[in-house]
Parts: C-alpha cells; structure tokens; sequence
C-alpha cells in the first residue's frame, strides 16, 4: 500500500481532528489570524507520525478556506463595514485592517484575496464570480504548501528520508514559492496597464478638444464636401460597440 494511504488511519480521535481542521481553515480564511496555519500545521505534523492521514488533512483544510472564505466574502459583503467599523473592542485595529485592505487591492488587484481576510473582500465589494476562482486557488495554495511543507519536515525531523516524504517538503516549498513568482507576475502586469495610457478607440464619437479651452470641439468639414444634413444615412462600413 502506498506511504499516503498508510499514513494514519480514520479513528474516533481523528475524526475529531479533521472537524478541527476544517473549522480552524475555516475561521482563518473569515479573518481569524493565526488559527489555520497553526492548526494545519499541527495536524500534518501529527500525519507525519502516523496519528492522521496526510490526504484527508489536505482535502479538508482546502474545503475549510473554501467554505469559509466563502463565509467571510458574504458577511463581508452584507454587514463587513458596519461590523468593522462598530465602536467596540479593537475599533481601531478593525478600521486599519479595512484601510490596509484598501491600499492592497489598489496595488494588487484580485491577487490580494492571497493575503487578505476574506471579509475584506466583501467589503470592497469585489465581484463575487472572481472572488470564487481567486479565493479557491489562495485556499487551496495554503492548505498544500503549509500541510504538505509540515508533513515532509515533520518525516525529515524523524529520520524518515524516503522519497515521499522529502518529495512533500520540497513539493510543499515549491508550491508556495510558485504562487508568490505567479502573483508577482499578476501585479506586473497590472502595473504595467495602469502606467500605459489609454487611448479612445477609433470611431467611438469622441472628438478632440478644442484648444485652449479643454471642451470638445466638432472637425468642419471637408473642404469641398457640404456638411452632412440631419437624418441623411453616413456611408462606409459601421463601428459595432465595443461593449
């Protein structure tokens, strides 16, 4: 049987284990800090010595950040400024987690759902079918690199040296290091759009303006060709909308 399917077999305790895993996955991806990355650390940890298996901590900490991403966009979405911005306990570290969202989505764009709570998103009002795709590929990012990163040191540590177990540390610091080289891509790119200047496209009825003035102007016409009359059809090929 293979080292994966071996690694801990379903128990009464474990059973346990993976509710917890996928509560604190959870939480952590509503905007609790800390929590996820301790508990899936914890749990791949115990996989590693044979109390868990290593597969069902992965599935069911990338369905936790899923599910509670999910969550935290719609509470977000629905009350997130209210609550952030109550008086209260912490109201001032709330609004500098709202300000400091602000500024990340600014620079980053839909790649900060990586390294944000997804509560923040939902405040920003961030299209919902993109949060989904971006929000599914953060969780399941850091479910892989911290568990299969955790599992692999833990057999290291131990003097497990097979290939499975080196092969799911590296493949763990791996996947981390290609999501960061992926979304340093992504802010590149959207850096660049923004600094390149965005002219009007051709046949959309703007005119230049008129100089000195800054208003837009009509072009007389042609010389030697009267000017179009009122409801007479134009000739030449139409400019569909570009939508």
């Amino acid at each position: 049987m293979h080292p994966l399917a071996t690694a801990g077999q379903p128990s009464a305790p474990g059973a346990w284990a993976y509710l917890v895993v996928f509560l604190a996955a959870a939480a952590g991806y509503m905007g609790v800090p800390v929590i996820g990355t301790l508990v899936i650390t914890g749990a791949a940890v115990l996989a590693s010595q044979g109390e868990l298996n290593i597969v069902a901590v992965l599935v069911v900490a990338a369905v936790g950040c899923e599910i509670g991403g999910l969550g935290g966009f719609r509470i977000g979405f629905r009350w997130g400024r209210e609550l952030l911005e109550r008086p209260g306990p912490a109201l001032e570290w709330r609004k500098k987690t709202v300000a400091k969202g602000e500024e990340v989505y600014q620079k980053w764009g839909r790649a900060a759902v990586f390294v944000t709570p997804s509560i923040v998103s939902g405040v920003l009002d961030m299209k919902f079918s993109q949060f989904v795709v971006w929000n599914f590929l953060a969780g399941t990012v850091f479910a892989v690199s911290v568990g299969a990163g955790a599992y692999g040191a833990g057999k290291v540590s131990t003097g497990h040296t097979d290939s499975v177990s080196v092969g799911m540390l590296i493949g763990g610091v791996a996947v981390a290091a290609l999501c960061v080289v992926l979304v340093m891509l992504h802010y590149r790119r959207r850096r660049t759009r923004a600094s390149t200047p965005q002219l009007p496209a051709p046949g959309d009825g703007s005119s230049p303006p008129a100089p000195g003035d800054g208003s837009a102007a009509a072009l007389p016409p042609p010389r030697g060709r009267p000017p179009p009359t009122p409801g007479a059809a134009m000739s030449g090929p139409a400019v569909p909308f570009s939508g």
